[in-house]
């Protein structure tokens, strides 16, 4: 299956449910070993505009100096050694190559930065698996927001409160990716570098007058593309993944209009006013054929549509933009990525829309830092964290291996996010998006209850009664919480 990392989300998807599993475990449990792949991807540019074309640096593995400094033991899905200029995380597999090499030689003598690659869908599990039975761990593990609650649950990182609290960039950081770094204990841990928001792409030849503002605008809009052929929106739709969908477009829609999926209190709440009139615009954009039907295929075809512009837009992460390409915009002109074709004008990013009195929203999740209980390095973890978040090398991190916005509020003052691209997935994004999953704590559950629901009533069944729907799903949930 082609790599999506953090930009896609999918990271728990199909193995957080096989970490439910390792409560019951008993026995020794093995030690991951490190899995080189070649399929993890995000975003290397530093100081510039993010490009799809990445040159191979010489080896960044060899270690300069002293071969007695200690060593920072790393655990990323992106691999240093991996030159494959086709591969789906080449942006983030040469931003390692080219970061080791200089924080090796900004630590010469005092520490040496070794990054164990791991096969991005098996990482979380093998990290909780390696600290539930004592096997080797990293000092650092790159980690997702999505993942905080599989590993406070399981006892798998290390409370980070005295020690974060005291650095010079903890106070400059959003204080919303604090908070989802934050235990239900109220203590934190995790360091959070880069936001993930989900935005929309469109193709501003469909939109001449700009993305619409609310559901009407959309419809009337979507309605002309139809009798011209074409389809208004495309999204992921469908309940792969274990419920993707749930994160993505719809929770976009049902945040957008005014709804949620949680209570505060740890329940689960979709039967609400705000909720059923989400879904009820979901179902009619199916139902008059706005979207096309591949947005329920799954493993994320629903790229295609706007790779050839028979849809107007699409509903993504924020560097989803990275998969979706080539592209042959409407007038038949060819780029090679969806950021050529931004900078030409012919590409722009918006919020979503929302019903009058409403505010658009979406998801975010925060990609970052953990350091796993067992690590033996803290004090190197420590410093490799620091050097991260250092303000020289943090837009390099934010752009390629974070796949995001930056969560130091500074950096994004940073020329490196001067761009367009970035200009626009900020305006696009800032103060409008939070985390799906809210007060849930059984997140695997969580998604798959409400992606189910949802297509069911969208897809499956459009004239099933909503409101009971939703409800049967959130009493679901909330018997077994």
């Amino acid at each position: 299956m082609k790599q999506k990392a953090f930009i896609k989300s999918v990271w728990l998807a199909g193995m957080s449910l096989a970490l439910a599993l390792l409560a019951g475990c008993s026995g020794t449990v093995p030690t991951a070993a490190p899995v080189a792949t070649n399929t993890a991807q995000v975003n290397t540019t530093p100081a510039s505009a993010p490009t799809d074309t990445v040159t191979p640096e010489a080896s960044a593995t060899a270690v300069p100096g002293s071969t007695s400094a200690r060593q920072v033991i790393t655990w990323y899905q992106y691999d240093q050694t991996n030159t494959d200029p086709k591969s789906d995380e080449r942006v983030g597999n040469a931003y390692m190559r080219q970061a080791i090499a200089q924080f090796n030689q900004d630590m010469h003598g005092k520490l040496t930065w070794v990054n164990q690659p791991q096969a991005w869908d098996k990482m979380v599990l093998a990290l909780v698996a390696a600290v539930q039975g004592g096997g080797e761990v990293p000092d650092v593990f790159n980690m997702s927001t999505d993942n905080m609650v599989t590993f406070y649950n399981n006892g798998t990182v290390q409370d980070l409160t005295a020690w974060a609290t005291q650095q010079a960039w903890y106070k400059d950081l959003d204080p919303n990716a604090i908070k989802a770094c934050t235990g239900p204990d109220g203590r934190l841990y995790c360091v959070p570098v880069a936001s993930l928001p989900q935005v929309m792409f469109y193709w501003t030849a469909r939109f001449p007058n700009g993305y619409p503002k609310t559901p009407d605008e959309f419809l009337t809009q979507a309605a002309a593309l139809k009798q011209k052929g074409l389809y208004a929106i495309t999204y992921f739709g469908s309940t792969d993944f274990a419920g993707e969908a749930a994160m993505r477009y719809f929770f976009m829609t049902i945040a957008s209009f005014g709804g949620t999926y949680d209570d505060g209190k740890g329940n689960m709440l979709l039967n609400t006013p705000e909720d059923i009139a989400a879904v009820q615009f979901m179902r009619e954009v199916v139902a008059k054929g706005y979207s096309p039907d591949i947005v329920f295929a799954g493993n994320f075809q629903e790229e295609q549509p706007m790779k050839d512009a028979s849809a107007g837009s699409i509903s993504t992460g924020v560097f989803g933009y990275r998969y979706i390409n080539p592209l042959k915009a409407p007038d038949g002109k060819t780029y090679n990525s969806m950021v050529d074709a931004i900078n030409a004008g012919e590409v722009k990013l918006a919020s979503f829309f929302a019903p009058p009195g409403k505010t658009p929203s979406c998801s975010t999740s925060y990609t970052g830092f953990v350091i796993p209980k067992g690590a033996r390095n803290v004090d190197g973890a420590h410093q490799y964290i620091n050097w991260v978040m250092d303000a020289k090398n943090n837009p390099a991190w934010v752009q390629a291996p974070g796949a995001g916005l930056p969560a130091e509020e500074s950096i994004a003052k940073d020329p490196a996010f001067q761009t367009t691209f970035y200009k626009q997935a900020i305006a696009a994004s800032q103060g409008l998006c939070r985390s799906w999953s809210g007060s849930l704590t059984k997140l695997p559950d969580a998604k798959k209850i409400i992606a189910t629901a949802i297509y069911h009533l969208i897809k499956e069944d459009p004239t099933a009664d909503i409101a009971s729907t939703l409800q049967a799903a959130q009493d679901e949930y909330n018997r077994n919480k």
